[in-house]
């Protein structure tokens, strides 16, 4: 559609024929906004290993998207991953997203690879240059790390190991962005940072994901969405007005594109992209 910067969608994997069926409306929808490309999310936990790959020959093959595929270091082991790679090559894939992982609940052992610098050097052991590797950062610090500027030397690692481009997580505070990537560039470090975007759908869900992941919302989001009570018309104009703003904002002052998180529906995004033309 002709956005200033590329833009990018991320869905995660369907489990249901029901879940399958929303999938494939939201990505006939959001196919007309020409992304770059989009990425499924890492199924964790033994039997769901096998959804993103079925739904990553689902995107590209039904949906003619160029997929990226989420990685993870929990619970595989080294010869599980290798297999993995093979088969997201044999599929045509160029891109991965290599992520650390939360370690599924019920699950007593980590994986071989511990973190996600281990995964892209062990990608670039396997493969080379193949794959363009994209990898996660925290510009409000990953809720683990012991302080912020260790949470940006294992950025730096991660990028050190082979790494071309990060996704952030979400946040709602431009500022936060620019500062960490400012931080990131005092260190050396120089590939793309690209924002990780949530439009809102579900402000009681998106407190409780904020919550678990460490993203702030700012008070006067919060304050705003409560004083609209019920009105999911107002909630829904207001989140997407604000979001596009924020893009706006970011795409002013450097980010080289802009990745959307869009649970697997197409309207909130749709929203935020309409007030961004």
């Amino acid at each position: 559609m002709g956005y200033r910067v590329p833009v990018s969608f991320e869905f995660y994997p369907p489990k249901t024929d029901e879940q399958r069926a929303q999938l494939d409306r939201t990505a006939a929808r959001l196919r007309d906004e020409a992304p770059e490309y989009v990425s499924c999310t890492f199924g964790a936990g033994g039997s769901t290993l096998s959804y993103t790959p079925e739904t990553i020959q689902r995107l590209r093959e039904r949906h003619a998207l160029d997929a990226a595929p989420h990685l993870s270091c929990m619970g595989g082991s080294r010869e599980e991953i290798r297999q993995l790679l093979k088969l997201y090559r044999a599929m045509g894939c160029r891109r991965l997203v290599a992520l650390r992982g939360d370690l599924p609940s019920g699950m007593a052992r980590m994986g071989d690879l511990r973190y996600a610098t281990d995964l892209v050097a062990f990608i670039r052991a396997e493969h080379g240059d193949w794959f363009h590797v994209e990898v996660g950062c925290y510009p409000e610090t990953h809720p683990q790390a012991d302080d912020a500027l260790a949470d940006l030397r294992h950025f730096k690692a991660k990028v050190d190991a082979g790494a071309d481009g990060a996704i952030t997580q979400y946040f709602y505070n431009a500022d936060a962005y620019f500062r960490f990537v400012d931080d990131a560039r005092a260190l050396g470090v120089e590939v793309p940072i690209v924002p990780g975007i949530m439009p809102v759908s579900n402000f009681a869900q998106l407190r409780r994901f904020s919550e678990a992941c460490g993203a702030e919302i700012p008070r006067w989001i919060g304050k705003r969405m409560l004083a609209y009570g019920d009105d999911a018309e107002a909630i829904r104009a207001f989140a997407a007005e604000m979001v596009a703003r924020m893009c706006e904002r970011l795409v002013d002052g450097g980010a080289p594109a802009l990745h959307f998180y869009t649970l697997n529906l197409s309207k909130p995004t749709l929203n935020v992209l309409r007030n961004l033309r």
